[in-house]
């Protein structure tokens, strides 16, 4: 495969081979679900997943958290199969199963045997298409959630994460927690989730990805033999759901400062701001920039903040991308009484970078770390089935281990630096967790970012 491999959502068939001599196939249901493979060389597993491209982004303002909130009903029951049922069919086999909700949407996956895989479909098939959501599993699953939420409140680490995302995105729904709040969940109604459930949750919505010890014409074949059984009726002809607009949107910050007091040994500090989106052409540039500034040991932060200073464990740097938008964002968790001195360097970092660029031997050391990571976890099928999934979901295309690389090489120093000093120039948004004063970023605040600090 010498390019990227483009899914364009009217093609039912299509069949290629990628890096590895691994065979992948895709087929577009009449009834839109879309069903992908990557049939590795002498796997012995199989990973599979089933995709809806609906997440916390997508909620009505009265059901924030209603995605996260369905995710854990679908474990509860079907009229076939009760939560322990659903439980031991996996356990028995030695499998692992699991969900994800995301920003942009939501993933049920299991990881079995070759052998378990037509179990592995069956069960997964019944649970998202055949959910009770029973009254009292509702209520139940309402508490466990609320735990879960409390739980992420005691991290600091998690709610820096979160006033992060909502200082940099503001009214943005990206920015807004994925599990939504104590508040939402204790207003959710059985009701709200359902609709939510028959909305997305339909043929057209659908996207099955497999990877590993798998038979495309056997999947497909039990993949409908399973939603029929179900009650879906792919005899009626829909057109898969459409992508979402990939078009850069413009977000206005919603805050430059955000501090959270929490009596804690540590302050965890994070600052960013905007990034790019997961179809934007220098996806490969950011890959390259973050590991130089901070996505290793060898980086730039690391070796500032932690090896020549020893003023932090850990430092380093992030950049989530979504159909439409990104943020790129710089940790530290510190010292209350180093927390100036730090985020002073963050910044220097971050800035020297734009202005200054990078080495050919950063650059050449870089490369060969996300080279060397990609291929890595390419071992694992999970990898493989989400590749797939991001793929036919967000990014319309499929791009081998061998194409991701031909694009790392063709990164130059020039366009890390221009990318670098693009993000430089971007409005900056610090959130902060722990003992932290806010004139502890008078000189960084006041400079890049105006406005009054926000204390939650």
């Amino acid at each position: 495969m010498n390019a990227a491999v483009p899914l364009p959502l009217d093609l039912p068939e299509l069949r290629f081979t990628a890096s590895g001599d691994s065979l992948v196939r895709r087929s577009v249901l009449p009834s839109g679900v879309r069903i992908l493979s990557e049939q590795v060389p002498g796997a012995r597993s199989a990973t599979v997943g089933y995709w809806v491209a609906v997440g916390s982004r997508d909620e009505l303002p009265d059901t924030f958290g209603s995605t996260h909130f369905l995710e854990h009903l679908l474990f509860k029951g079907t009229p076939s199969r009760t939560a322990l049922d659903i439980a031991v069919s996996f356990d028995a086999v030695g499998g692992e199963h699991n969900a994800m909700t995301a920003k942009e949407y939501t993933c049920y996956y299991a990881k079995v045997q070759d052998r378990d895989l037509p179990m592995a479909v069956d069960v997964l098939s019944d649970m998202l298409t055949s959910s009770i959501i029973d009254p009292t599993e509702f209520e139940n699953e309402r508490g466990v959630i609320l735990e879960e939420l409390a739980m992420a409140d005691d991290d600091p680490s998690d709610v820096t994460s979160e006033r992060f995302f909502e200082a940099v995105l503001g009214e943005h729904p990206l920015g807004r927690p994925i599990g939504g709040s104590p508040e939402t969940i204790e207003a959710a109604t059985r009701d709200s989730v359902v609709a939510h459930y028959r909305a997305n949750y339909r043929a057209q919505d659908l996207v099955i990805t497999v990877a590993g010890a798998v038979d495309h014409d056997e999947l497909v074949a039990r993949v409908q033999q399973a939603l029929t059984a179900a009650g879906w009726d792919l005899a009626v002809e829909a057109a898969p759901v459409e992508r979402r607009d990939a078009s850069h949107v413009h977000i206005d910050r919603g805050s430059p400062l955000v501090i959270v007091q929490r009596p804690i040994e540590q302050a965890n500090i994070l600052m960013g701001v905007t990034g790019i989106a997961a179809s934007d052409d220098r996806r490969s540039t950011m890959a390259v920039l973050n590991s130089i500034l901070g996505g290793g040991m060898s980086s730039r932060l690391f070796q500032e903040v932690r090896e020549k200073r020893g003023l932090a464990y850990s430092v380093y740097s992030f950049s989530p991308s979504y159909s439409d938008a990104g943020l790129f964002g710089l940790y530290a968790g510190c010292s209350p009484a180093k927390v100036g001195q730090v985020a002073e360097l963050l910044l220097s970092e971050f800035a020297r970078l734009g202005s200054g660029g990078v080495t050919e031997d950063e650059m050449r050391r870089a490369v060969g770390q996300l080279s060397g990571a990609s291929a890595l976890a390419l071992e694992d099928s999970d990898t493989r089935m989400s590749r797939l999934g991001r793929s036919e979901i967000t990014l319309g295309e499929f791009a081998d281990l061998d194409e991701s690389l031909r694009r790392l090489s063709l990164v130059t120093p020039t366009d890390v630096r221009e990318l670098a000093a693009e993000l430089v120039s971007r409005p900056l948004s610090i959130a902060a967790v722990g003992t932290v004063d806010a004139s502890t970023f008078d000189g960084i605040a006041s400079e890049k970012s105006p406005g009054e600090p926000v204390n939650a």
